[in-house]
C-alpha cells in the first residue's frame, strides 16, 4: 500500500488530483463553523445577489445566502453521496464478480446474465423511475438508489480479473492445501484485484457526483433547502447574464472534484497496467 500511495504520488496528474481532492476534503470539514448558515436569508431587501466581496467572497444568490457557505456545505453533501453510494456500489460488484469468476458454471452464467440484464437499461432510467415514486426522497435512499443501481460494470471487471488470477499457481496451491471457498476468495483473490478495484472506485466518485448533481438540477435529488451543487446551478440558471457567480461558483466546484478523482484513477489504471506488464 505505501508503494502505491508513493507511485501515485510520482505520478504528476495523481500528484495534482490528489492535492485537489485534499484540498476541497479540508474545506468541506473545516470550514463550516466558519462560515454564515448556508440556508439563512439574513437581509432579502437589499441583501440579494451580491457580488463577490470582503463580506461574502463569492457573494449571495438570489435569496441573499452566502454561496460560499453553500458551496462548501454542498461539497459535504456531493462528497457524501458519491462515497457512500460509490462503497455500497464497489462491495456489491466485488462479491457478485469474486463469486462468479471463482464457482463459475451454472452460477457464473446466471449472475451475468442477470447483470447482462441490468446494464441493458439505461441507469438514469432507472433512477428516474425509482426517485420519481417517492415525492421527497431522503438523502439516505438516494444513496442507497445510486449505490444499488452502479454495480453492474465492477462485477465483470472483477470477474475478469478472478478469472485470470484463478488459473495461477498461489491459487491453485492454496487449493491443493485444503484452503476453503471463503479463503481463498478473500485471502488470495480479494487482494490481487484491489489495484484494479481502486481504480474503478475513483472513477465511479466522478460519475456519481456528475448523477447525484443532475438529479439535483432537476428537483430529484438532494432536496431544498439542504444545498446541493446541481440545485444550486439549477437555482442559478435565471441569473447567469446578471449575476453569473451564482453558477461559476457551484460549476467550477464540480468541474475540479471529478477532474481531481479522474486524474487519481487514471494515474492508478497506469500503475496496474505497469504492474501486470
Amino acid at each position: 500500500m505505501t508503494l502505491e500511495w508513493r507511485g501515485l504520488w510520482a505520478d504528476r496528474g495523481g500528484r495534482l488530483g490528489l492535492l485537489l481532492l485534499a484540498l476541497l476534503l479540508a474545506g468541506a470539514l473545516l470550514l463550516p463553523p466558519l462560515l454564515p448558515d448556508p440556508r439563512a436569508m439574513p437581509d432579502l431587501a437589499g441583501g440579494t445577489l451580491l457580488p463577490p466581496g470582503t463580506r461574502h467572497l463569492l457573494g449571495t444568490d438570489h435569496l441573499g445566502r452566502d454561496i460560499l457557505a453553500r458551496l462548501i456545505f454542498g461539497a459535504r453533501v456531493s462528497l457524501g453521496v458519491a462515497i457512500g453510494a460509490v462503497t455500497l456500489s464497489i462491495t456489491l460488484g466485488a462479491l457478485v464478480g469474486l463469486v462468479a469468476g471463482y464457482l463459475g458454471g451454472a452460477v457464473d452464467a446466471l449472475l451475468m446474465r442477470l447483470v447482462d440484464a441490468a446494464l441493458a437499461i439505461p441507469r438514469l432510467f432507472l433512477l428516474l423511475l425509482i426517485v420519481a415514486i417517492m415525492p421527497r426522497i431522503p438523502l439516505w435512499v438516494l444513496i442507497l438508489t445510486i449505490g444499488t443501481t452502479g454495480w453492474f460494470g465492477t462485477s465483470r471487471l472483477v470477474r475478469a480479473e478472478v478469472l485470470r488470477l484463478s488459473t495461477m499457481d498461489f491459487v491453485r496451491g492454496a487449493e491443493a492445501l485444503g484452503a476453503g471457498h471463503r479463503v481463498v476468495l478473500f485471502r488470495h483473490l480479494l487482494p490481487n484485484v484491489i489495484g484494479p478495484l481502486a481504480a474503478a472506485t475513483t472513477l465511479a466518485v466522478g460519475d456519481v457526483i456528475l448523477l447525484e448533481a443532475g438529479l439535483s438540477f432537476l428537483g430529484l435529488g438532494v432536496q431544498p433547502p439542504t444545498p446541493s451543487w446541481g440545485s444550486m446551478i439549477f437555482d442559478a440558471k435565471s441569473y447567469l447574464i446578471t449575476a453569473p457567480w451564482t453558477g461559476i461558483a457551484p460549476g467550477l466546484a464540480i468541474l475540479l472534484t471529478v477532474l481531481a478523482v479522474n486524474l487519481i484513477g487514471e494515474a492508478l489504471t497506469s500503475m496496474n497496467q505497469v504492474g501486470s506488464v
